[in-house]
């Protein structure tokens, strides 16, 4: 249930959150072919390339944040960001032809009203289209794009919306004692690192001979760049001013607020020094061209390697070796880009995929032993030294030492679901052994009912998105054209 109830989460406003949010970023070594730019096809509406690469942009500035600016591309492989944008536009798009086959649609008003009401487009609380139509061309987006995105995110509320419905008296009193329930528990947490992993070389080459397909190097390209620095650029306060005031809807913080001038400066400076020095770079690239000047650096980079932009990385893919693309900017400065050589995908050598294939069968050795240690130490639990919890309820958080925050709720989640006395549960990478030792009903709070409630509309709403999407699944089929995107 949460497994899917997390891509709903997504479903509304995601799209355009994106497309107002900061820059792309490109999803790596996945990009393989597909078919006339889609990557897939859910039921009957295929999903474009473009769709990928802005929820994939979205989720990894927002892991990027939280991870305090220190998330890359490996990082970002290895958290499946890329599955997992896929899995929320998959989801998305089951609802969408479930939408679009039992009539379910968004008027032009409504689509009108939403768009009035983005604050980003607004001037002293009215919705100005001189800021609309301003947004629309720093992007180089159509207002059909981004009116269809934002007819698709309504169209989802909508249909989710519609299938909502409130709990009853019964169901909000059942909700009311399992809320109120409350267990004392002892417990053992069992950890990868309980688990040596010996691998011998013969198994090494064997697991690698055998999964050969998963060890495959990304598309690469040799690129030349000749890049026009703007550092020196001088300029007046009044063209910063001007400047500013002319594209102040690019100025926003994360909750989409408004930002001054002060706040935005080095972000104002930036953009108006690329745009001083945009007549320098057409002059650079028709001078690259001509071959009277020679390129400043010469690069060899993964396919959407973050140096360079999305839309740079599209345009690229579209070119020829020998080709050199007119001035885009990247890295905060003009770059012109000439296509040397590609350098096509293929299975890596042993030698080259050993870490990768070392750290797989490590973690599959790890894991399958941490199962095998916490069925054992099941059997033998009043042998075990355990530790011994204070009365657990769902609504108040407990650490349950050595599990962080977050871990002990997601236990203490997974323990109030499971009809089991004694058992084991999975949280993240761990296990825990537990045996309830004592079970009672805590006094009921006369204040609870409003987040009884909640809690019980929630509740019954996610079990029906749960049952729905499992609906959904068989009634429209996914077809992937592109590898990768799945795990």
């Amino acid at each position: 249930m949460q497994r899917h109830n997390k891509y709903l989460v997504w479903t509304i406003w995601v799209a355009t959150i994106a497309f107002i949010g900061a820059g792309f970023v490109g999803w790596g070594s996945y990009s393989f072919g597909s078919k006339a730019g889609n990557i897939a096809k859910v039921g009957e509406i295929e999903i474009p390339q473009s769709k990928l690469n802005t929820l994939y942009s979205d989720i990894y500035n927002d892991y990027n944040q939280r991870m305090l600016g220190e998330l890359d591309e490996a990082k970002a492989k290895e958290l499946g960001l890329v599955q997992q944008a896929f899995r929320i536009i998959t989801t998305q798009t089951k609802v969408l032809n479930f939408a679009k086959e039992n009539g379910i649609i968004v008027s032009d008003k409504e689509v009108a009203e939403a768009l009035q009401n983005i604050r980003l487009f607004q001037e002293n609380g009215h919705f100005s289209k001189a800021l609309y139509d301003r947004y629309l061309k720093s992007r180089r987006m159509t207002a059909k794009t981004f009116e269809t995105t934002l007819r698709e995110e309504l169209t989802l509320t909508k249909t989710l919306d519609l299938l909502t419905v409130d709990a009853l008296p019964f169901e909000e009193k059942v909700v009311s004692s399992a809320i109120n329930v409350a267990d004392k528990i002892a417990y053992k947490v069992l950890t990868l690192d309980a688990i040596e992993a010996e691998i011998k070389n013969d198994e090494l080459r064997a697991y690698w001979e055998e999964h050969k397909e998963r060890f495959i190097t990304p598309k690469a390209y040799t690129l030349s760049i000749l890049w026009t620095e703007n550092a020196d650029i001088e300029f007046t306060e009044e063209e910063l001013r001007k400047h500013f005031t002319e594209n102040s809807f690019n100025y926003t913080d994360q909750e989409g607020r408004q930002l001054t001038l002060e706040e935005a400066r080095e972000r104002v400076i930036n953009d108006l020094k690329l745009k001083k020095s945009k007549k320098e770079a057409q002059k650079a690239y028709i001078a690259f061209k001509k071959g009277e000047v020679s390129s400043s650096e010469k690069l060899t980079l993964r396919v959407n390697d973050t140096k360079l932009s999305t839309e740079i990385w599209e345009e690229i893919t579209q070119k020829s070796t020998g080709d050199i693309l007119k001035p885009k900017v990247a890295s905060g400065r003009y770059a012109t880009i000439k296509i040397e050589d590609v350098i096509e995908p293929r299975v890596k050598h042993f030698e080259e995929a050993e870490a990768e294939a070392r750290a797989m069968v490590q973690m599959k050795i790890q894991q399958e032993g941490l199962w095998a240690l916490a069925e054992k130490t099941l059997q033998n639990f009043e042998d075990t030294n355990t530790t011994i919890s204070e009365f657990l309820t769902l609504n108040h958080n407990v650490n349950l030492a050595p599990l962080n925050d977050e871990e002990s709720v997601q236990f203490i989640q997974k323990l109030f679901t499971s009809d089991e006395e004694k058992g084991i549960i999975h949280v993240v990478d761990k296990i825990v052994i537990y045996n309830i030792l004592e079970q009672k009903v805590m006094p009921v709070d006369a204040n609870q009912s409003i987040s009884v409630s909640q809690t019980a509309n929630q509740l019954k709403k996610s079990i029906f998105e749960d049952h729905f999407l499992q609906m959904l699944d068989k009634k429209y089929p996914v077809e992937v054209y592109v590898q990768g995107l799945t795990n």
